[in-house]
């Protein structure tokens, strides 16, 4: 029986939390509950992904921007999408910049790339049927 279940959440430490609210509000992320300090202040807010997986938005970072794509610690987001050119078409209607355009990649998925105000950097990705994660996971089932 595997240890983990499941995938929760992410926290992200972010500079301006309205101007990050509405960024991921655009995305469809929801606002589901906000926790206070003992002073009121808000001390992180979470966003729903799916009923099983959210974003918590932590306000008060030290730092302008996330860390480059060679930093140690957490290097991006992966989001599953659908359809990634219908996600894509919406992203350039919302005015959201593409950091990466959409291309296929070695593992046989369609992905593209954006980032949050802090620099936060989103891979958008469209499984493919017939992509390595989805060999490996008829694999494994396979061997039980």
């Amino acid at each position: 029986m595997p240890m983990f279940t499941g995938l929760s959440h992410v926290a992200l430490k972010v500079t301006n939390l309205d101007r990050t609210l509405a960024f991921y509000g655009q995305l469809g992320l929801r606002e589901m509950f906000r926790l206070h300090k003992d002073d009121g202040q808000v001390w992180l807010v979470y966003l729903r992904i799916t009923d099983t997986q959210y974003l918590e938005i932590f306000p008060g970072a030290e730092n302008d921007r996330a860390p480059g794509w060679n930093a140690n610690g957490t290097n991006h987001l992966c989001l599953t999408v659908a359809n990634l050119q219908d996600t894509v078409a919406e992203l350039h209607r919302l005015g959201i910049p593409l950091l990466i355009e959409p291309q296929r990649v070695l593992d046989g998925n369609w992905q593209a790339w954006i980032e949050d105000p802090d620099g936060n950097r989103l891979e958008l990705v469209e499984l493919d049927a017939d992509c390595l994660q989805l060999q490996a996971i008829a694999r494994l089932r396979a061997e039980g």
